[in-house]
């Protein structure tokens, strides 16, 4: 899930929608919700954010340092001017990259996979065992060969390789996948993506590397 901060509804549900086209789920905030939000929501909410993208909004140079007592996400500024001034300021503030409008959501989620290569924290193509997955949209791999998945089984799959070596519970992979305010969808609806994907994973791999165990959630094994 991709964090987006502007001051405009229409440039977060602009956002919302293109990444959602990639496959991507996004929660847009206001500057000042945001600012509440980040200092206050529960670990296990802010460590399924993947990345944060800060647009137009005032005092957001404060932002990066509050990303950054809670979690490691990449955090990308987007300027709609271009002025080296401007731009200096916001990398002094902690932002890790520096955009400018238009651009393309691939770009940005190329930019994300970089600077989580540069940090050790993943890269467009990890490689676990026999699975390789892919963070740019891309069906992930087994022995080399594709291996086709609906869009959430992909991403549920991407997140517990991500985060291998630790359990997640069900609304971590919630969070992760379906946004952390989405009051459409039941969280139970994790328990079905996952069945499905185990049941795929079984038939290609031979086994079950999903273990999971009750009140304490999933993670994947594949050593």
């Amino acid at each position: 899930m991709i964090v987006v901060v502007d001051e405009r509804s229409l440039v977060t549900s602009g956002y919302s929608a293109w990444f959602a086209r990639e496959g991507i789920t996004t929660t847009g905030f206001a500057p000042d919700d945001f600012g509440d939000w980040v200092s206050t929501v529960q670990q296990s909410d802010i460590m399924a954010v993947e990345a944060f993208l800060i647009g137009e909004c005032a005092n957001r140079s404060q932002f990066p340092h509050k990303i950054r007592e809670r979690c490691s996400a990449p955090v990308i500024a987007v300027n709609e001017t271009q002025s080296l001034e401007h731009t200096l300021e916001l990398f002094q503030a902690g932002v890790d990259d520096v955009v400018r409008k238009p651009m393309h959501v691939r770009e940005i989620l190329a930019r994300i996979n970089a600077i989580r290569r540069r940090y050790g924290n993943g890269d467009t193509g990890t490689q676990v065992g026999p699975i390789r997955v892919f963070s740019d949209g891309r069906d992930p791999q087994v022995n080399g060969v594709e291996f086709s998945l609906p869009r959430r089984e992909r991403r549920i799959l991407e997140y517990l390789i991500a985060n291998r070596g630790r359990r997640l519970n069900k609304a971590q992979i919630f969070s992760a996948i379906y946004g952390i305010f989405d009051s459409e969808v039941e969280e139970s609806v994790v328990e079905s993506h996952i069945s499905k994907l185990r049941k795929k994973l079984r038939e290609q791999l031979g086994h079950d590397p999903i273990d999971s165990k009750r009140f304490l959630g999933y993670c994947i094994n594949l050593d």
